[in-house]
């Protein structure tokens, strides 16, 4: 049997029909099958009013009824299908109508969630039939379920997307030429596996991967797919919102840092914390504030929402699928050095890739039209807060000195294995949270403002964040006299070490500033840049003089004459 890569699915005009485009990997040719049966359409209510059925005449259109299920509700609903004869666009007719759903899903995309196809997928191709291939490793698949056994026993929905999701995602890359598609640029292998897992993952054609940027178009694609692959209606934009207006939504948590210096620090954090809580506390459109009156006490920590407990939500089961992937078999197989070099680079890309919607997994629900719910956005920070409040409490309540605390971060001064073992389960047990450790110092240096801080790892190299004296734009002289003086600091591993560290850093500060003095630093190592991003001219002839960013340079002079300072 030939293995045909289904690449592209586009609707010819001409033919009045759906193209597809295989690739046949074993014969290295193409194939194009036309599908003249698939027509675009949308839905409107039923029954239908007058005011419809008058457009109806007008337009010559077919209708026929169909049933549905109401994502927030549950609910069977009947609704009436308006099917057009050619390959109008379903946006712009709908909006003759008083009221429409699943207007703004593409004809293609339409075509492909009806059909269960997936682009970059195997299929067997006869004729005008096709028909999906199977093709993974059984010793994998094997691997893949006692992995995901507990997830079979407890979420069986969640399961059955992660097996399709890892059957499409273990499936060969071929090589192949994309310049039938206008890609005449170079690919490099990593961005090859990266397009062919978006578009089994998203569900976008392949030539699109190779400039779709925008995760939002993925993860609503996601979220569409699942929804028509169940028969759930797919909500208008202000459906999904529920008649809420857009406000602002209260964000992480940083607790205030224990400043100075901590010795043997150890960093946890929450495994990609907004997905897990999507996951683990069922947040979803149709959870949020459900109608059941039994779920009204399981309220969110801080606001008034509650989430339901009745149902699994649509969100929260597409969400946590996708980061159970990442987290529990592409992620170890990218780093698994059994596996051959391919198998690694394709787990290696689809675990960037998946690390990348789930990053946006949040975000989307905030500001993005036809996925944004503030109610949504702030139920999942708030349980954020209270996550990293809670831990913080527990390891401080054990005696682990927690001295710092931002977003999905907790760090704990001095503790054992054992204690962070401890906190680890805990947690897991308390919160349905997953924390690991992500760094060990040997010294951690915190001050007094948050997000900034820098720490010495064991092996002597340093980690150095949010501090201005390292950022891109800092002079050349404040970097290097910093790094001067963070290098001494690589050995230390006790506060009498670090007194001793502390009498050489104070040497090399003092030696710089009287260089500086002397007037012996260029002036090359004395440049701040900021960049211009807009037209000076312009920003001059405006009423009101904003600070902008400028790039200077900053001379020596300025010790005689502290207000010199010449624009670059």
């Amino acid at each position: 049997m030939s293995i045909n890569y289904l690449l592209d699915v586009a609707v010819s005009e001409k033919e009045q029909a759906i193209k597809l485009t295989f690739f046949n990997s074993s014969e290295n040719k193409w194939i194009e099958v036309l599908d003249t049966n698939y027509h675009p359409y949308f839905f409107i209510p039923h029954p239908i009013t007058r005011e419809d059925s008058a457009v109806i005449q007008e337009l010559g259109v077919r209708t026929r009824v169909e049933d549905k299920t109401d994502l927030f509700t549950g609910q069977n609903v009947k609704l009436t299908r308006i099917e057009l004869e050619d390959f109008s666009n379903p946006l712009l007719v709908s909006r003759k109508f008083s009221k429409s759903w699943e207007n703004e899903v593409s004809t293609v995309s339409s075509y492909m969630y009806d059909n269960g196809l997936t682009f970059g997928a195997q299929y067997n191709v006869q004729g005008k039939e096709f028909t999906p291939v199977l093709d993974f490793s059984e010793k994998d698949f094997k691997t893949f379920e006692e992995a995901f056994s507990e997830v079979k026993k407890t979420d069986l929905k969640k399961y059955d997307l992660s097996e399709r999701l890892f059957i499409l995602c273990s499936q060969p890359v071929p090589k192949i030429s994309l310049e039938r598609f206008g890609i005449r640029k170079k690919i490099d292998p990593e961005q090859f596996y990266l397009m062919f897992m978006l578009a089994r993952l998203a569900n976008l054609p392949v030539p699109k991967t190779c400039h779709n940027r925008q995760v939002s178009t993925w993860i609503k694609s996601i979220l569409h797919n699942y929804l028509r692959k169940k028969n759930i209606l797919i909500p208008t934009s202000k459906e999904l919102r529920k008649g809420e207006t857009k406000h602002s939504v209260k964000g992480a948590l940083t607790l205030t840092p224990e400043s100075g210096v901590h010795f043997n620090t150890v960093v946890v954090d929450f495994d990609s914390l907004y997905p897990s809580l999507i996951d683990s506390y069922n947040l979803s459109y149709e959870t949020i504030d459900c109608p059941h009156n039994e779920c009204q006490n399981n309220k969110v920590p801080e606001l008034e929402h509650h989430v339901c407990t009745k149902r699994r939500g649509v969100y929260s089961i597409l969400i946590g699928s996708l980061k159970d992937l990442r987290i529990h078999w592409f992620k170890p197989r990218s780093k698994d050095k059994n596996l051959n070099a391919e198998e690694r680079r394709l787990a290696e890309a689809t675990s960037k890739l998946l690390k990348l919607i789930l990053v946006s997994s949040y975000g989307v629900t905030v500001r993005i039209h036809g996925l944004s719910r503030p109610s949504l956005a702030e139920s999942i920070t708030a349980y954020g807060r209270y996550s990293l409040r809670t831990a913080y409490k527990i390891a401080e309540e054990e005696g682990l000195h927690p001295v710092y605390g931002d977003t999905d971060s907790l760090f704990l001064e001095g503790p054992s294995e054992e204690e962070v073992e401890w906190l680890i389960k805990t947690v897991k047990d308390r919160l349905k949270l997953d924390l690991s450790v992500e760094e060990r110092y040997n010294l951690c240096v915190l001050p007094r403002a948050a997000k900034a801080y820098f720490g010495i790892r064991r092996d002597g190299t340093v980690d150095i964040k949010g501090l201005t004296a390292i950022k891109s734009n800092s002079p050349d002289f404040v970097y290097n006299v910093f790094n001067d003086c963070i290098q001494e600091l690589t050995s230390v591993r006790n506060y009498s070490e670090f007194i001793k560290a502390t009498v050489k850093i104070r040497r090399i500060v003092r030696n710089a500033i009287r260089e500086f003095k002397a007037e012996k630093v260029p002036i090359k190592d004395l440049e701040y840049n900021v960049v211009i991003h807009e037209d000076p001219e312009e920003i001059m002839k405006g009423k009101v003089l904003h600070q902008r960013n400028y790039t200077f340079r900053l001379y020596p002079h300025f010790l005689r004459y502290p207000a010199c300072m010449v624009l670059a």
